[in-house]
């Protein structure tokens, strides 16, 4: 956990979060911004900055996310017709929050456009 990290302290409980599914590794819940109609942030409970930061000793951490995405995608009910995963990487790929983060957003047809 880090300290100052956001997700550590939503984490942690100091945050309220609208959760959507949690086990002992993976935390997700809806995220306050959503761009679509359903947008979920799937998190690792291990702090880890980035993508980038995924280690051999780590990639476990990020098979469990993209394990929830897929229960997140059958509880949200858009495993059917559709839905985006996105992980941002450092600024310039648009990451804001430097823990490693999933989002998983559909409820609709989704635009092919990047930035």
């Amino acid at each position: 956990m880090s300290e100052d990290c956001l997700f550590c302290k939503i984490i942690g409980g100091e945050i309220p979060c609208s959760r959507v599914y949690e086990d002992d590794s993976v935390l997700a819940f809806d995220d306050i911004h959503p761009m679509a109609p359903v947008h979920v942030i799937v998190i690792p409970k291990r702090h880890i900055s980035t993508l980038m930061d995924v280690s051999s000793d780590s990639m476990t951490d990020l098979m469990k996310l993209m394990a929830a995405a897929q229960k997140v995608a059958k509880l949200k009910s858009i495993d059917e017709k559709g839905f985006r995963v996105v992980i941002n990487c450092n600024a310039e790929g648009g990451q804001v929050i430097f823990h490693l983060h999933m989002h998983v957003l559909g409820g609709r047809k989704l635009r092919d456009e990047v930035g």
